[in-house]
């Protein structure tokens, strides 16, 4: 499949890596692609979790991990909760209930809201990293998320991967074109990876671009393999 060129637009073809689609957009998520299958749900600073202690209705409450992991309890003090499971975390607040205050204590421990919805933003940006991903998260925005792109990133090297039903995609964008309102600014989803500069998924559409820079719309193409 291949697009043709026409008034500035970029002459694409497809390679033994990539099959260029005729879209400009990155096919939607499905629910299951936006949950990373097979992980175990751990606790993390700034998620927000429930503690319900059974027959002990002061001791039961909401509560958000800070920024160094942590959850104050009545009666036991701080908790380093990062990176354990809820069940984790309530056999734990049993014991230290336990050896000081209550007989027998069954505790409950729920994981009410997590930041773990994330995108990675790699490459040529200031500061590489996962970021939450809210529901207005877009491609610019990721970047900013990132302190932008560093004195190596370049405009036009921006790719945005992709899977969905297992398959994964890559889309090839132009922060410049996006500034300049040639196109929209794609939105970004959970589990999204996000690389900026020179790359195996740069050096991928190399083969298919045969013209430059990217202006008029992104190119959007499956992974073969």
């Amino acid at each position: 499949m291949s697009l043709g060129s026409c008034g500035g637009t970029p002459r694409v073809e497809s390679s033994s890596q990539l099959a260029v689609l005729n879209d400009v957009s990155l096919p939607l998520p499905v629910r299951s692609d936006l949950v990373a299958p097979d992980r175990v749900a751990l606790i993390g600073p700034l998620d927000t979790i429930s503690v319900d202690v059974f027959n002990v209705p002061e001791l039961s409450r909401e509560v958000q991990v800070d920024a160094s992991g942590r959850i104050n309890m009545p009666l036991i003090g701080a908790i380093d909760v990062s990176g354990t499971t809820a069940i984790e975390l309530s056999r734990a607040i049993e014991d230290r209930l336990r050896n000081r205050y209550v007989r027998n204590p069954n505790v409950v421990v729920n994981l009410k809201g997590s930041v773990s919805q994330v995108v990675t933003v790699d490459g040529e940006v200031k500061e590489p990293g996962l970021y939450p991903v809210t529901n207005q998260m877009t491609l610019m925005r990721a970047i900013a998320s990132a302190k932008g792109l560093s004195d190596y990133g370049r405009l036009e090297d921006v790719v945005v991967l992709r899977t969905v039903n297992g398959k994964r995609y890559a889309g090839l964008y132009n922060l410049g074109a996006i500034r300049r309102g040639v196109y929209d600014d794609p939105y970004i989803y959970a589990n999204d990876v996000v690389v900026v500069g020179n790359s195996p998924a740069r050096r991928m559409f190399r083969d298919i671009l045969t013209v430059a820079p990217l202006l008029v719309a992104p190119v959007v193409a499956l992974i073969q393999k």
